[in-house]
């Protein structure tokens, strides 16, 4: 079951203060929309495009950022071909131009989460349900020590589930700060136990410091999972799937 459904495109979208809307976008679309999304790239999006090795992860990311430009366009009202994107020290993207709204691009295999806010900086990640044969030894190395211990309660078969839930959770919030992967995973603790609230429970050893952090998990598609962070407020979430 997912928390996506479809939802076409309209030409300009609403997001209220305390508001979050994150879209489900497909990557394997067919060749005319990734022509289409691709005339919204600029030069150096396209530049970048051409130096995957991999037509499939050209695509893909050329999917990726044409429709996150079509999303930005209709909730900022302009043309989506226009924007200028800047960086922040570790990459994350942003609009200097409309410093108002927030957003953040995930992806994972065929699918990317695109979240959009105003007022707080956001993060997203999916990942897909791989198998892996080598989850706790991977646990043992990133997680901390608490989250280590409750992984090791969960029962095999919900073991890969319960590892995503952590890894989506720790990435949402490394990507909402800046800081992607440079940040040591094990300097904070999210719950991971399948169907427990997702939220962080401590921030660098402190409970308090961790308690603003808002958390939302989803279920974007079959056989992937997500999750969002943003510091501070409640937050009313919808989701739904890019229809271009």
């Amino acid at each position: 079951m997912t928390d996506f459904p479809e939802r076409p495109l309209p030409p300009r979208l609403d997001l209220a203060a305390g508001e979050v809307e994150v879209w489900a976008i497909p990557l394997d679309p067919p060749a005319p929309e990734v022509e289409r999304l691709g005339r919204l790239l600029s030069a150096d999006e396209h530049e970048r495009a051409g130096r995957f090795r991999f037509d499939v992860h050209r695509r893909r990311y050329i999917v990726g950022r044409g429709a996150l430009r079509r999303l930005l366009g209709a909730y900022l009202g302009t043309e989506p071909a226009g924007l200028r994107f800047g960086y922040g020290p570790k990459g994350k993207p942003d609009l200097p131009d409309w410093p108002g709204l927030a957003f953040n691009l995930s992806n994972s295999e065929d699918l990317a989460l695109a979240g959009f806010c105003r007022g707080k900086e956001i993060g997203v990640d999916v990942e897909y349900l791989k198998e892996m044969d080598d989850l706790e030894t991977i646990a043992t190395r990133f997680f901390s020590v608490p989250e280590i211990a409750d992984l090791a309660t969960v029962p095999p078969e919900r073991k890969k589930e319960a590892f995503f839930n952590c890894w989506t959770r720790k990435e949402a919030y490394l990507k909402a700060v800046g800081e992607g992967l440079s940040a040591p995973l094990d300097s904070f603790v999210v719950t991971l136990v399948p169907g427990e609230p997702p939220r962080m429970l401590s921030l660098e050893g402190s409970a308090e410091r961790a308690a603003p952090w808002f958390y939302h998990h989803f279920v974007p598609a079959p056989t992937f999972l997500g999750a969002l962070a943003i510091e501070g407020g409640s937050w009313q979430v919808r989701g739904s799937r890019y229809v271009g």
